[in-house]
């Protein structure tokens, strides 16, 4: 295996260099746009591209955030159908508990994460109960489970008031606040939704802390946060830019991909590219599990910009594929990998850290995050990537929170890949796939 790290990456080598602030407002650009529809109104760039010619402008295209309405109408023909792997996709649906039209929502005015008090698994059980009861409407056309989806959101709207805690408030804000979103963005336009109540919801309590670390990263050093603290804020931005129609919001999702100066944009998320195909992800010394949640967190951000016509898929010449590579090779249980040391800044002074092996913490879970990522890069534009292919029918079918374990680990992405975001079955996969190297 060829293990050269890309000059252009390996230029970024020390990771306490002073990165652009990012200050609120977007550049001119700052996009590369996909080919088809949406928001994107600026000519398509080449792959390396890290700047488009206008902003976004045009109104978001709904539904749109995680699914568009071609994905359900290719969910439900599957499903009608009965075929594989879809229908398995949606038996794992419809046998969880949180799909159920029964559920019984327990919205507070006050979530807590981190630190006394803690009660925000009341949320994210309602978040993901909503979100499955909608898309189970979706593919079978179930009115009650529409209406459990439209109920569960009205009660939190209209309680809800804060989300406090220590710094995994932050987290809070940014897991919660695009779930929710891509719940609401499933119902949008159903008779009884209070749309106007969500928003609110969303501009009023989320933005402000999604705003808030992505700014400040709690008056810490700019390195100290892992990668997914900022992902799960961009993806919050980005989804209330979608659900509010508010495009100045969205450009700044977009522009901090690009240019944000915390870890989660993209040459910090993925600070060593390497020639043959792989990358090194910035927690991949850290541990397993952060390293796969990482991947549902940018691949959720890349496919809501995809269904609005923006392409940060195909950033820096597919880096994120080379990532995502590298990270199912090793979880496969794979040790041939490149590792390059990496260093950065802790506390509020920047104190020196580093990591100079993999982290082999949580190795070979299982998190939900592999069909999307797959069916993109290899359904969608033909790449090969043998490795998550692996990964991806090892877990296959994909469920969803509750699915895996009680605990907020499980509910970190929405999941049920399988039915919502396969394309093409194994046998009808293009026979000539392009490397990524």
């Amino acid at each position: 295996m060829d293990n050269t790290v890309e000059p252009a990456t390996a230029a970024q080598g020390s990771h306490l260099k002073r990165r652009r602030l990012i200050k609120g407002a977007i550049a001119a650009g700052g996009i590369a746009v996909a080919g088809t529809g949406g928001l994107g109104v600026a000519a398509a760039q080449d792959d390396t591209s890290q700047a488009g010619t206008e902003d976004v402008t045009a109104q978001a295209v709904h539904p749109g955030l995680l699914h568009t309405q071609a994905d359900f109408d290719r969910m439900k023909a599957k499903v009608d159908a009965r075929l594989e792997p879809w229908l398995s996709g949606w038996n794992k649906l419809i046998a969880n508990g949180h799909a159920q039209s029964t559920w019984a929502a327990r919205p507070t005015a006050v979530i807590i994460r981190g630190g006394d008090g803690q009660n925000y698994p009341q949320l994210y059980n309602d978040i993901h109960a909503a979100y499955q009861n909608a898309l189970r409407w979706r593919v079978s056309g179930s009115t009650a489970h529409r209406d459990k989806a439209v109920e569960i959101l009205n009660a939190w709207s209209s309680t809800l008031e804060a989300v406090n805690g220590n710094a995994d408030r932050f987290l809070a804000a940014g897991i919660y606040g695009y779930q929710f979103c891509a719940a609401a963005d499933i119902v949008r336009g159903v008779s009884g939704f209070n749309l106007g109540a969500f928003q609110d919801m969303m501009t009023s309590i989320f933005l402000p802390m999604n705003n808030s670390f992505l700014t400040n990263h709690n008056d810490a050093c700019i390195t100290n946060y892992w990668a997914n603290w900022d992902l799960c804020n961009m993806a919050s931005k980005l989804a209330i830019g979608l659900i509010c129609d508010d495009t100045s919001i969205t450009n700044q999702a977009v522009d901090y991909f690009w240019n944000g100066e915390g870890n989660g944009s993209i040459e910090n998320a993925i600070p060593f590219v390497y020639s043959g195909g792989l990358a090194q992800w910035q927690e991949s010394g850290r541990d397993q599990g952060h390293s796969i949640m990482g991947m549902g967190l940018m691949a959720t951000i890349m496919e809501m910009a995809w269904n609005q016509g923006i392409d940060l898929y195909s950033a820096n010449n597919n880096a994120f594929a080379k990532a995502a590579e590298y990270v199912a090779r090793y979880n496969l249980g794979n040790n041939d990998l490149p590792f390059t040391k990496y260093s950065w800044g802790t506390g509020q002074n920047c104190a020196y850290s580093e990591q100079t092996v993999m982290g082999a913490g949580g190795r070979g879970q299982a998190r939900p995050v592999w069909e999307m990522i797959f069916h993109h890069y290899t359904s969608r534009k033909g790449f090969a990537m043998p490795n998550v292919a692996n990964i991806a029918g090892t877990n296959s079918p994909e469920g969803g929170g509750g699915d895996y374990g009680t605990t907020s680990g499980g509910f970190d992405t929405l999941g049920f890949g399988t039915l919502a975001h396969v394309r093409l079955t194994w046998d009808e996969m293009p026979d000539n796939l392009t490397p990524l190297g």
